[in-house]
């Protein structure tokens, strides 16, 4: 808890899973992308979260993902884990069972489809905190869980729940945002969930970004984070429009399709989703394919 300042800054990476053409999973292209994410620069890696497509796998192959990921990254950065839900009792069951070893925090997300008020939000993610041994980072995206975590929700968690201490902001509500930064208690992180709004997040007061086009592209996103870190947006203004075309492109039509057709194009993984997602089009395929080459000229 005490370095937990430090350790979610930066660039973490909300980490796919490669499946195989059967839809099993992949762990050699797995422990292929975690050494590009590694040696590109970034300063943590997000295990099973929106973007692996955990809500696919079995337990089973939940936990195999886990502990090749920590046995994988061995130390050399740290770990959050995706653990969220919309049934509260299940999430903190799920966290007295979980092994944590080599997990420096959980990543909960919003509850989903149930929509419950800000009270109900509020006493959802003190129950995790309470529960949960590691810090915890709340992620709100409305588009995906159809609620709305509040400025004034967030700030009352960040108040009365010690362990909450930060949120992926994915609302793309940069007003909403800009109220969570003025007010947040001190240590409270704010950290982007949309890899476009990254530069003007970090202009605003935020401290990094949960990236999805980091799993491709980790040392050009991780640039783009440290500079605009440091207040060097000479160099980090230039990233952020170089990357802005692919960033939008990868999510025309949902994540992780737009993700894993360029890692597929990057020749890193094959271009497998698990049902309900689907491929992109060939349409979009070719577009992420030409702004890619672009930037690689």
């Amino acid at each position: 808890m005490a370095n937990s300042n430090k350790l979610f800054t930066g660039t973490g990476v909300a980490l796919v899973t490669p499946f195989r053409k059967q839809e099993s999973i992949d762990f050699s292209k797995l422990e292929t992308l975690i050494e590009n994410i590694i040696s590109g620069g970034a300063d943590y890696i997000v295990a099973l979260g929106t973007t692996s497509e955990a809500a696919t796998m079995t337990e089973n192959e939940r936990n195999a993902v886990q502990a090749f990921i920590v046995e994988n990254v061995a130390g050399r950065c740290p770990i959050v884990l995706g653990m969220g839900g919309n049934n509260t009792l299940n999430v903190t069951d799920t966290i007295a069972r979980t092994n944590f070893d080599g997990i420096s925090g959980i990543l909960s997300v919003a509850p989903y489809y149930n929509k419950p008020n800000q009270r109900g939000l509020a006493q959802h993610f003190k129950s995790i905190s309470e529960a949960s041994p590691v810090p915890v980072i709340i992620y709100n995206v409305p588009g995906r869980t159809g609620v709305n975590i509040a400025a004034d929700t967030t700030l009352q968690i960040a108040a009365e729940c010690p362990n909450v201490i930060g949120i992926k902001e994915a609302s793309g509500n940069l007003a909403q945002i800009m109220e969570i930064i003025r007010n947040k208690p001190a240590g409270f992180k704010v950290i982007s969930g949309d890899d476009a709004l990254t530069y003007p997040m970090i202009a605003l007061g935020a401290e990094g970004v949960i990236s999805v086009i980091a799993n491709a592209m980790p040392a050009e996103m991780s640039s783009l984070v440290k500079f605009a870190m440091k207040g060097d947006w000479k160099k980090a203004q230039p990233l952020h429009y170089q990357l802005l075309p692919l960033m939008n492109a990868l999510f025309e039509e949902g994540n992780p399709a737009g993700v894993k057709a360029l890692l597929e194009i990057q020749g890193t993984i094959s271009n497998v989703l698990r049902l309900p997602l689907v491929k992109t089009s060939k349409q979009l395929y070719n577009k992420i394919a030409s702004i890619y080459e672009k930037i690689k000229q």
